[in-house]
């Protein structure tokens, strides 16, 4: 199994590192439910989320408090720790995107925190082939990431058609600002291609 960048292209640190620098955010008031407002926009209450590369789980765990069923997924040990310490009710998992199979389908499946600049090389089509059959029917997959690493949008939008998906919407922030020239971030809705 490839090792995912996250791994290979950061120090030894990095995770903890992370863990903190969300704690100290959270401590300082810093607004960190973005990602949150905009999945939350798109379920109704009650839906089924699947936080895919839920890191330590701020953006699972504030779902789930809005009364959402979620289950959260991360290759990194260190942060699905912190998830299960400090943010109750999720199911929080350790495992790979590329080849995670939760046996379920979901109505808002999403990625946030740069996880898709975050994957082991050449592993970005099977992962998202991957988080798209875990797309209930009429279900939504977000994605966010940045634009000015190994990963852009046209590979994004490849890879979604091959998975039978197309872009329904597509934003700079996650507080849906239009993507304009020059953008660094971009926050994709697709759902299945009809």
């Amino acid at each position: 199994m490839p090792t995912p960048r996250w791994f290979t292209d950061t120090d030894e640190n990095h995770s903890t590192w992370y863990r903190d620098r969300f704690r100290d955010l959270a401590a300082e008031g810093a607004d960190l439910e973005g990602e949150a407002r905009l999945v939350d926009a798109l379920a109704p209450r009650g839906s089924r989320v699947l936080d895919a590369g839920c890191g330590a789980g701020r953006l699972g765990g504030t779902l789930h408090r809005r009364g959402h069923d979620v289950t959260g997924v991360d290759a990194d040990e260190v942060l699905v720790a912190e998830a299960r310490a400090r943010r109750p009710g999720p199911t929080w998992l350790v495992a790979d995107l590329l080849d995670v199979d939760l046996g379920a389908t979901f109505d808002v499946v999403v990625t946030a925190g740069n996880v898709m600049v975050f994957l082991a090389p050449g592993t970005e089509q099977r992962v998202v082939a991957n988080l798209a059959r875990h797309v209930a029917d009429d279900g939504a997959l977000v994605l966010g990431f940045r634009l000015d690493r190994h990963y852009g949008l046209a590979d994004l939008d490849d890879h979604l058609a091959a998975a039978g998906f197309a872009v329904e919407q597509r934003f700079s922030t996650w507080d849906l600002r239009p993507l304009g020239e020059g953008a660094d971030f971009a926050v994709t809705i697709a759902r299945r291609a009809t």
